[in-house]
């Protein structure tokens, strides 16, 4: 039987074929794994266990914490969490809790079994995460090849939470790594550590209270909105209003797939651990697990339940308790700063009172925080 191809020909288009299937491979060999891919950790006897580490960053060193999940296998790979602390923490009182933070944003307890994961807590340079010239970014990045070169990871179910300047550096990762991020959860921010790039879709959860007398509420609808567009949802008009003293849960409609954008807000001020009026549980780490785990390891997400229909606005859930209000006491008499609040600094005319707990702390010459 006679070749395919006359013979002269069919030598120059075999060649061609080889020339562009060699080209194919190595533009497929540049792209980096994100659906459903394992780590190169995976089956790898660990070096890494529970406890700080430290890299190399633009000549400075910077410190991590690593929390493992419990009875780790090596072959099973497992979510992958930064938690990023606010302005004025550190590593430290991310993994153990304390100035209001629940430890690890209260996730370990919710993501156990097949759903457990390695959280990561990073310090923060100066107690912030200004990511100057993008180094925090940078940091990540190195984070990241570490763990997953020395553990076993499901590197398309990374994922980020943070608090305020948290809140800001997860917003920023998303921005400039969006096929590296499957999903975040900020709580209370502002765009504070930049936004490279920022044009591509990440699911994304936010919670914000509409008296946040640190970053207020319009900050974090400007974050939102990116991700609303990005993520090609529709946008609402008029904005949910909180229910009293319990959050609104709004879910964005006509999302792209797999890229969902959840809403919170809540009657309150600049708090990690807001709790619904009834509960004694901070509402935010049953929120975020709620959002993350409807995303699987091949990229794709299992659908979430339909909301409760509010009349008027079929696209909030509101967030009800039938337990019965706690007492609470009166305010402290005359003007304070909340938690998290700025307590003084050059040119500062605000309150110097910080509110009971808290400890008006210097941070520098003109930024002093109530923590």
């Amino acid at each position: 039987m006679g070749s395919f191809f006359p013979t002269s020909a069919g030598k120059g288009r075999r060649l061609a074929i080889m020339q562009f299937s060699t080209i194919a491979l190595l533009a497929l060999s540049c792209v980096t794994p994100v659906l459903g891919a394992r780590s190169p950790g995976c089956g790898k006897t660990p070096t890494i266990r529970n406890g700080q580490y430290t890299t190399t960053v633009n000549g400075k060193q910077r410190e991590y914490i690593v929390r493992l999940p419990d009875n780790y296998d090596r072959n099973f790979a497992y979510r992958l969490v930064f938690t990023f602390h606010a302005l004025g923490g550190n590593a430290q009182q991310i993994a153990n809790g304390g100035g209001g933070t629940l430890a690890w944003y209260g996730l370990p307890p919710l993501m156990t079994g097949n759903n457990s994961a390695i959280f990561i807590s990073p310090n923060g340079l100066n107690q912030g995460w200004a990511n100057t010239g993008g180094e925090d970014i940078t940091f990540v990045d190195n984070m990241v090849r570490t763990i997953e070169n020395d553990l076993c990871v499901e590197q398309s179910l990374r994922f980020a939470t943070g608090f305020s300047y948290g809140g800001a550096m997860s917003y920023s990762w998303a921005c400039s790594r969006p096929d590296q991020v499957r999903a975040i959860s900020v709580l209370s921010s502002a765009v504070l550590s930049g936004c490279n790039g920022g044009t591509q879709p990440v699911a994304y959860y936010h919670q914000h209270g509409t008296r946040d007398s640190v970053l207020s509420i319009s900050m974090g609808r400007q974050m939102r909105d990116r991700f609303v567009q990005n993520n090609g949802c529709t946008p609402l008009n008029p904005e949910p209003q909180p229910n009293g003293g319990r959050s609104t849960k709004t879910e964005y409609r006509n999302c792209l797939p797999g890229k969902p954008v959840t809403w919170v807000i809540f009657d309150g001020d600049h708090n990690p651990s807001q709790q619904d009026q009834g509960s004694n549980t901070p509402f935010a780490p049953g929120n975020t697990w709620e959002f993350w785990r409807q995303f699987q390891a091949d990229g794709s997400s299992n659908p979430s339940p339909e909301p409760t229909s509010n009349p008027g606005n079929p696209q909030t859930t509101l967030i009800t308790t039938s337990r019965a209000p706690e007492p609470t006491t009166g305010p402290a008499p005359g003007p304070t700063a909340p938690r998290w609040g700025q307590c003084g600094g050059q040119g500062w005319n605000g309150p110097t009172i910080c509110v009971s707990g808290t400890t008006c702390t210097k941070l520098n010459d003109y930024y002093h925080q109530c923590l």
